[in-house]
């Protein structure tokens, strides 16, 4: 049986799910496979994860804390609206395994504090993203905008990574993302 002990036990597991998410979806990992994966026994992913919503609930957790740095940063740099959508789906499309279990509470523990802390983190900044667009191009309710908003971006992220989107001559999602955002709030 492999040893329970590793150097970062807690990274190489939330590294191995991302593997295993990649090739068979969130349904199809296990602990077990888990630990395989990072050389140990099987109560290493049990100590620190205690079941595999409890992996799930870690990965996505540091998805929406990875969506939140990725927000604040292209808010901070571009102040652009329609490159915060595009960021959006940049996140997606390049965190695919984090992204598929985020929006699936029925796949994690909904109210872990952290999870919670890191979802209200990038609700803020898409929100925030909304606020700086000026107000008759929102309409008078800021939360609807933000909601038409998310969902256009998420919307989009999520057909393009199902391949439910078709992709376009140059199969390039961020130029059409770029293409698809500014129509939300043009005048």
């Amino acid at each position: 049986m492999p040893p329970y002990h590793h150097g970062d036990l807690r990274r190489a597991v939330l590294a191995a799910a991302v593997d295993a998410i990649t090739e068979h979806g969130p349904a199809g990992i296990s602990l077990r496979d888990l630990a395989r994966r990072v050389g140990v026994s099987h109560a290493g992913p049990v100590h620190h994860f205690k079941d595999k919503a409890g992996v799930l609930t870690a990965l996505a957790a540091e998805g929406f804390a990875l969506l939140a740095d990725t927000l604040t940063d292209t808010r901070g740099r571009t102040g652009s609206f329609a490159e915060l959508g595009v960021s959006y789906v940049r996140f997606a499309v390049e965190h695919k395994a984090h992204f598929e279990v985020m929006f699936r509470p029925d796949l994690h523990h909904p109210d872990d504090p952290d999870l919670t802390a890191a979802r209200e983190r990038a609700g803020a900044a898409l929100a925030g993203g909304v606020a700086d667009v000026e107000g008759e191009r929102t309409g008078p309710d800021r939360r609807v905008a933000g909601v038409a908003a998310w969902s256009l971006v998420h919307g989009f992220a999520t057909l393009w990574n199902t391949g439910n989107l078709d992709p376009g001559p140059d199969g390039d999602p961020l130029a059409l993302a770029r293409k698809v955002t500014p129509l939300l709030f043009e005048e």
